[in-house]
Protein backbone atom coordinates (compact mmCIF):
# COMPACT_ATOMS: atom_id res chain seq x y z
CA UNK A 1 0.00 0.00 0.00
CA UNK A 2 1.11 3.51 -0.67
CA UNK A 3 -0.02 7.24 -0.12
CA UNK A 4 -0.82 7.68 -3.99
CA UNK A 5 -1.32 11.89 -5.16
CA UNK A 6 -4.24 11.91 -7.63
CA UNK A 7 -4.97 15.41 -7.98
CA UNK A 8 -5.22 19.02 -5.56
CA UNK A 9 -4.80 18.10 -2.25
CA UNK A 10 -6.10 14.67 -2.67
CA UNK A 11 -4.26 11.78 -1.60
CA UNK A 12 -5.32 8.22 -0.87
CA UNK A 13 -3.50 5.06 0.35
CA UNK A 14 -4.09 2.49 -2.24
CA UNK A 15 -2.61 -0.84 -3.73
CA UNK A 16 1.16 -0.23 -5.24
CA UNK A 17 2.61 -2.96 -7.38
CA UNK A 18 6.61 -2.99 -6.45
CA UNK A 19 8.99 -3.50 -9.24
CA UNK A 20 10.47 -6.76 -9.57
CA UNK A 21 14.23 -7.08 -7.18
CA UNK A 22 17.03 -6.84 -9.32
CA UNK A 23 20.50 -8.71 -8.38
CA UNK A 24 21.73 -5.43 -6.98
CA UNK A 25 18.69 -4.08 -5.33
CA UNK A 26 17.03 -4.78 -2.03
CA UNK A 27 13.33 -4.66 -0.76
CA UNK A 28 13.01 -2.29 2.42
CA UNK A 29 9.86 -2.04 4.82
CA UNK A 30 9.66 1.86 4.90
CA UNK A 31 9.31 2.70 9.11
CA UNK A 32 10.27 6.60 9.43
CA UNK A 33 9.16 9.04 6.49
CA UNK A 34 9.20 13.26 6.42
CA UNK A 35 7.22 15.43 4.39
CA UNK A 36 9.30 17.49 2.48
CA UNK A 37 8.13 21.59 1.20
CA UNK A 38 8.59 19.88 -1.88
CA UNK A 39 5.92 16.84 -1.33
CA UNK A 40 4.14 19.88 0.32
CA UNK A 41 3.53 21.98 -3.21
CA UNK A 42 3.04 18.38 -5.17
CA UNK A 43 0.03 18.21 -2.67
CA UNK A 44 -0.82 21.90 -2.93
CA UNK A 45 -0.26 22.62 -6.55
CA UNK A 46 0.49 19.18 -8.52
CA UNK A 47 3.65 21.23 -9.39
CA UNK A 48 7.45 21.87 -7.37
CA UNK A 49 9.52 24.74 -9.77
CA UNK A 50 9.00 22.95 -13.50
CA UNK A 51 8.59 18.83 -11.92
CA UNK A 52 4.84 18.58 -12.91
CA UNK A 53 2.61 15.62 -11.50
CA UNK A 54 0.58 14.79 -14.99
CA UNK A 55 -0.76 11.30 -13.24
CA UNK A 56 -0.87 9.45 -9.96
CA UNK A 57 2.35 9.50 -8.51
CA UNK A 58 3.20 7.78 -4.75
CA UNK A 59 4.40 10.79 -3.04
CA UNK A 60 7.46 10.95 -0.03
CA UNK A 61 11.31 10.88 -0.25
CA UNK A 62 12.95 11.56 2.85
CA UNK A 63 13.09 7.94 4.59
CA UNK A 64 14.46 5.05 5.93
CA UNK A 65 13.34 1.46 7.03
CA UNK A 66 14.55 -2.28 7.52
CA UNK A 67 15.76 -4.60 4.67
CA UNK A 68 13.22 -7.46 3.78
CA UNK A 69 15.01 -9.21 1.15
CA UNK A 70 18.14 -8.57 -0.77
CA UNK A 71 19.46 -9.28 -4.52
CA UNK A 72 21.54 -11.81 -5.27
CA UNK A 73 24.66 -9.98 -5.81
CA UNK A 74 24.02 -7.83 -2.54
CA UNK A 75 26.80 -8.36 -0.28
CA UNK A 76 26.68 -5.39 1.98
CA UNK A 77 23.38 -5.52 3.32
CA UNK A 78 21.23 -8.27 5.39
CA UNK A 79 17.86 -8.79 5.77
CA UNK A 80 17.42 -7.20 9.67
CA UNK A 81 19.42 -4.15 8.99
CA UNK A 82 18.53 -0.45 9.43
CA UNK A 83 18.88 1.92 6.70
CA UNK A 84 18.53 5.27 5.54
CA UNK A 85 17.31 5.86 1.78
CA UNK A 86 18.91 8.36 -0.87
CA UNK A 87 16.19 8.65 -2.32
CA UNK A 88 17.95 9.49 -6.60
CA UNK A 89 18.61 6.95 -8.55
CA UNK A 90 21.26 8.36 -11.49
CA UNK A 91 21.97 7.27 -14.60
CA UNK A 92 26.29 6.88 -13.63
CA UNK A 93 26.54 6.77 -17.72
CA UNK A 94 26.88 10.54 -18.42
CA UNK A 95 29.49 12.87 -17.95
CA UNK A 96 27.99 14.61 -14.90
CA UNK A 97 27.80 11.39 -13.08
CA UNK A 98 31.35 10.44 -14.08
CA UNK A 99 32.68 13.33 -12.94
CA UNK A 100 31.31 12.90 -9.37
CA UNK A 101 27.80 15.59 -9.95
CA UNK A 102 25.32 12.73 -10.20
CA UNK A 103 22.63 15.02 -8.82
CA UNK A 104 22.87 17.36 -11.89
CA UNK A 105 22.34 13.87 -13.55
CA UNK A 106 19.37 14.39 -16.42
CA UNK A 107 18.20 11.01 -15.81
CA UNK A 108 17.52 10.94 -12.37
CA UNK A 109 14.90 9.17 -10.88
CA UNK A 110 14.13 10.83 -7.56
CA UNK A 111 11.63 9.67 -5.07
CA UNK A 112 8.39 11.33 -5.34
CA UNK A 113 9.59 13.90 -8.09
CA UNK A 114 7.33 13.54 -11.00
CA UNK A 115 7.27 10.69 -12.72
CA UNK A 116 9.06 8.33 -10.62
CA UNK A 117 7.01 6.78 -7.96
CA UNK A 118 7.73 8.20 -4.14
CA UNK A 119 8.49 5.98 -0.89
CA UNK A 120 5.64 6.85 1.55
CA UNK A 121 4.23 3.03 1.13
CA UNK A 122 4.77 0.44 3.28
CA UNK A 123 7.56 -0.99 0.91
CA UNK A 124 9.70 0.21 -2.11
CA UNK A 125 12.46 -2.09 -3.47
CA UNK A 126 16.10 0.52 -4.29
CA UNK A 127 19.31 0.30 -5.24
CA UNK A 128 21.17 -1.54 -2.32
CA UNK A 129 24.12 0.98 -2.88
CA UNK A 130 21.53 4.01 -2.25
CA UNK A 131 21.07 2.49 1.55
CA UNK A 132 23.33 3.03 4.40
CA UNK A 133 23.51 0.85 7.41
CA UNK A 134 22.31 3.28 10.47
CA UNK A 135 24.64 2.92 13.05
CA UNK A 136 23.12 1.27 16.82
CA UNK A 137 22.72 4.93 18.48
CA UNK A 138 20.61 6.15 15.36
CA UNK A 139 16.91 5.86 15.40
CA UNK A 140 14.85 5.44 11.68
CA UNK A 141 12.95 8.57 12.18
CA UNK A 142 16.60 10.27 12.40
CA UNK A 143 17.61 8.22 9.33
CA UNK A 144 15.01 9.29 7.24
CA UNK A 145 16.12 13.07 8.61
CA UNK A 146 19.96 12.57 6.69
CA UNK A 147 17.62 13.23 4.04
CA UNK A 148 17.06 17.07 4.57
CA UNK A 149 20.06 17.49 6.69
CA UNK A 150 22.06 16.31 3.14
CA UNK A 151 20.78 19.65 1.53
CA UNK A 152 22.53 21.76 4.19
CA UNK A 153 25.92 19.53 4.61
CA UNK A 154 25.78 20.19 0.66
CA UNK A 155 25.31 23.56 0.94
CA UNK A 156 28.30 24.15 3.79
CA UNK A 157 30.72 21.63 1.45
CA UNK A 158 29.61 24.25 -1.45
CA UNK A 159 30.22 27.68 0.16
CA UNK A 160 33.41 25.73 1.98
CA UNK A 161 32.07 26.51 5.22
CA UNK A 162 34.46 26.14 8.37
CA UNK A 163 35.42 27.30 11.60
CA UNK A 164 36.38 30.85 10.69
CA UNK A 165 33.64 31.36 8.17
CA UNK A 166 30.63 33.72 9.78
CA UNK A 167 27.88 32.72 8.88
CA UNK A 168 23.91 34.39 7.46
CA UNK A 169 21.06 32.68 7.67
CA UNK A 170 17.81 33.79 5.60
CA UNK A 171 14.73 32.09 6.64
CA UNK A 172 14.04 29.58 9.25
CA UNK A 173 12.63 27.10 8.10
CA UNK A 174 12.69 23.30 7.76
CA UNK A 175 15.88 23.97 5.65
CA UNK A 176 17.02 27.23 7.30
CA UNK A 177 16.97 25.22 10.56
CA UNK A 178 18.97 22.29 8.91
CA UNK A 179 21.50 24.43 7.65
CA UNK A 180 21.93 26.42 10.81
CA UNK A 181 22.71 22.53 12.48
CA UNK A 182 25.02 22.04 9.80
CA UNK A 183 27.14 24.89 9.65
CA UNK A 184 27.54 24.71 13.69
CA UNK A 185 29.15 21.01 12.61
CA UNK A 186 31.14 22.42 9.93
CA UNK A 187 32.46 24.73 12.83
CA UNK A 188 30.76 28.06 11.90
CA UNK A 189 32.23 30.26 15.18
CA UNK A 190 28.83 32.67 14.46
CA UNK A 191 25.38 32.45 12.88
CA UNK A 192 23.00 35.46 12.30
CA UNK A 193 19.08 34.43 11.28
CA UNK A 194 16.37 36.25 10.24
CA UNK A 195 12.79 35.60 9.44
CA UNK A 196 9.34 37.30 9.07
CA UNK A 197 7.82 34.86 12.11
CA UNK A 198 8.98 35.59 15.55
CA UNK A 199 8.09 31.74 16.51
CA UNK A 200 10.04 30.16 13.86
CA UNK A 201 13.19 32.76 15.23
CA UNK A 202 12.78 31.38 18.65
CA UNK A 203 13.24 27.71 17.46
CA UNK A 204 16.37 28.97 15.68
CA UNK A 205 17.58 30.71 18.97
CA UNK A 206 16.85 26.89 20.63
CA UNK A 207 19.30 25.35 17.57
CA UNK A 208 22.15 27.94 18.74
CA UNK A 209 21.75 30.70 16.81
CA UNK A 210 23.80 33.86 17.91
CA UNK A 211 21.19 36.54 16.76
CA UNK A 212 17.94 36.69 15.44
CA UNK A 213 16.49 39.44 13.62
CA UNK A 214 12.49 39.51 12.73
CA UNK A 215 12.04 41.11 9.12
CA UNK A 216 9.31 42.06 6.98
CA UNK A 217 8.33 41.01 3.15
CA UNK A 218 8.64 44.09 1.97
CA UNK A 219 11.41 45.15 -0.32
CA UNK A 220 11.62 48.96 0.93
CA UNK A 221 12.97 47.52 4.52
CA UNK A 222 15.96 45.62 2.70
CA UNK A 223 18.34 48.26 3.17
CA UNK A 224 17.84 48.44 6.50
CA UNK A 225 17.67 45.30 7.63
CA UNK A 226 21.00 44.93 5.45
CA UNK A 227 22.51 47.07 8.16
CA UNK A 228 20.40 45.37 10.83
CA UNK A 229 22.12 42.00 9.93
CA UNK A 230 25.68 43.07 9.73
CA UNK A 231 25.47 45.25 12.67
CA UNK A 232 24.06 41.48 14.70
CA UNK A 233 26.93 39.74 13.09
CA UNK A 234 30.07 42.30 14.38
CA UNK A 235 32.27 41.72 11.49
CA UNK A 236 32.07 40.72 7.88
CA UNK A 237 29.62 37.97 6.52
CA UNK A 238 31.44 35.04 5.21
CA UNK A 239 28.71 33.44 3.62
CA UNK A 240 25.44 33.91 3.35
CA UNK A 241 22.83 31.57 2.67
CA UNK A 242 19.37 32.27 1.21
CA UNK A 243 16.82 29.25 2.05
CA UNK A 244 13.69 31.35 0.95
CA UNK A 245 14.63 32.58 -2.68
CA UNK A 246 12.90 35.50 -3.83
CA UNK A 247 13.97 39.11 -4.39
CA UNK A 248 14.03 40.34 -1.39
CA UNK A 249 16.09 37.87 0.10
CA UNK A 250 18.70 37.67 -2.95
CA UNK A 251 18.91 41.49 -2.29
CA UNK A 252 19.70 41.30 1.04
CA UNK A 253 21.85 38.08 0.50
CA UNK A 254 23.87 39.77 -2.00
CA UNK A 255 24.30 43.61 -0.44
CA UNK A 256 25.17 42.27 3.20
CA UNK A 257 27.45 39.44 2.10
CA UNK A 258 31.40 41.34 2.43
CA UNK A 259 32.90 42.08 -0.60
CA UNK A 260 34.89 38.44 -1.19
CA UNK A 261 32.31 36.43 0.22
CA UNK A 262 29.82 33.84 -1.12
CA UNK A 263 25.83 33.44 -1.40
CA UNK A 264 24.48 30.52 -1.46
CA UNK A 265 21.31 30.41 -2.93
CA UNK A 266 19.46 27.01 -1.27
CA UNK A 267 15.70 28.23 -1.72
CA UNK A 268 14.15 28.31 -4.64
CA UNK A 269 10.66 29.67 -4.44
CA UNK A 270 11.07 31.96 -7.84
CA UNK A 271 12.26 30.72 -10.93
CA UNK A 272 13.03 34.53 -12.31
CA UNK A 273 14.44 37.29 -10.14
CA UNK A 274 15.56 40.92 -10.21
CA UNK A 275 18.57 41.32 -8.32
CA UNK A 276 21.30 43.67 -7.58
CA UNK A 277 23.79 41.57 -9.41
CA UNK A 278 26.38 44.13 -10.66
CA UNK A 279 27.06 45.50 -7.46
CA UNK A 280 27.74 42.26 -6.02
CA UNK A 281 30.13 40.94 -9.04
CA UNK A 282 32.13 44.10 -8.76
CA UNK A 283 32.82 43.45 -4.93
CA UNK A 284 33.40 39.75 -5.69
CA UNK A 285 30.49 37.88 -4.38
CA UNK A 286 30.49 34.20 -5.87
CA UNK A 287 26.84 33.42 -6.38
CA UNK A 288 26.45 29.69 -5.56
CA UNK A 289 23.94 27.27 -6.60
CA UNK A 290 22.90 23.47 -4.90
CA UNK A 291 20.30 21.20 -5.96
CA UNK A 292 19.69 18.10 -4.01
CA UNK A 293 23.45 16.63 -2.41
CA UNK A 294 25.72 14.05 -3.23
CA UNK A 295 27.69 12.00 -1.17
CA UNK A 296 25.81 13.01 2.28
CA UNK A 297 25.03 10.18 3.44
CA UNK A 298 28.32 8.64 5.04
CA UNK A 299 29.24 12.02 7.08
CA UNK A 300 25.45 12.64 7.92
CA UNK A 301 25.37 9.62 9.66
CA UNK A 302 28.51 10.19 11.38
CA UNK A 303 27.21 13.74 12.47
CA UNK A 304 24.48 12.06 13.81
CA UNK A 305 25.85 8.93 15.81
CA UNK A 306 28.90 11.81 17.20
CA UNK A 307 26.03 14.35 18.85
CA UNK A 308 27.66 16.43 16.33
CA UNK A 309 24.44 16.86 15.10
CA UNK A 310 20.70 16.78 16.91
CA UNK A 311 17.77 16.70 14.65
CA UNK A 312 15.35 15.01 17.11
CA UNK A 313 13.87 18.65 17.85
CA UNK A 314 13.05 19.28 14.73
CA UNK A 315 10.42 16.70 14.91
CA UNK A 316 7.61 18.21 16.21
CA UNK A 317 4.36 16.37 14.76
CA UNK A 318 4.09 12.38 14.47
CA UNK A 319 1.34 10.62 12.47
CA UNK A 320 0.62 7.03 11.59
CA UNK A 321 -0.27 5.49 8.26
CA UNK A 322 -3.97 5.51 7.89
CA UNK A 323 -5.68 7.47 5.43
CA UNK A 324 -7.02 10.06 8.48
CA UNK A 325 -3.26 10.71 9.37
CA UNK A 326 -1.85 11.04 6.14
CA UNK A 327 -4.89 13.99 5.22
CA UNK A 328 -4.15 15.21 8.79
CA UNK A 329 -0.01 15.23 8.46
CA UNK A 330 -0.16 16.82 4.68
CA UNK A 331 -2.48 19.98 6.10
CA UNK A 332 -0.42 20.41 9.34
CA UNK A 333 2.79 20.55 6.93
CA UNK A 334 1.46 22.90 4.71
CA UNK A 335 -0.14 25.44 7.60
CA UNK A 336 3.29 25.93 8.75
CA UNK A 337 3.30 27.40 12.01
CA UNK A 338 4.91 25.31 14.50
CA UNK A 339 4.94 22.67 12.72
CA UNK A 340 8.67 22.24 11.34
CA UNK A 341 9.27 18.37 10.15
CA UNK A 342 5.91 15.93 10.21
CA UNK A 343 7.13 12.42 10.42
CA UNK A 344 4.92 9.11 9.66
CA UNK A 345 5.92 6.27 11.88
CA UNK A 346 4.92 3.16 9.88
Amino acid sequence: MAAWLLGVQTLRIQPYQLPPLGPHDVKVSIKALGICGSDVHHFKTMRCANFIVKKPMVIGHECAGIIEAIGSEVKNLAPGDRVALEPGISCSRCNLCKNGRYNLCREMRFFGSPPTNGSLANKVVHPASLCYKLPENVSLEEGAMCEPLSVGVHACRRAQVGPETTVLILGAGPIGLITLLAARAFGAPRVVMTDVDESRLAIAKSLGADELIQVSTEMKDASEEVVNVQTAMGSGIDVTFDCVGYNKTMTTALNATRSGGKVCLIGLALSEMTIPLTPAAAREVDVIGIFRYRNTWPLCLDFLKTGKIDVKPLITHRFKFTQEDVDAAFETSARGGNAIKCMFNL
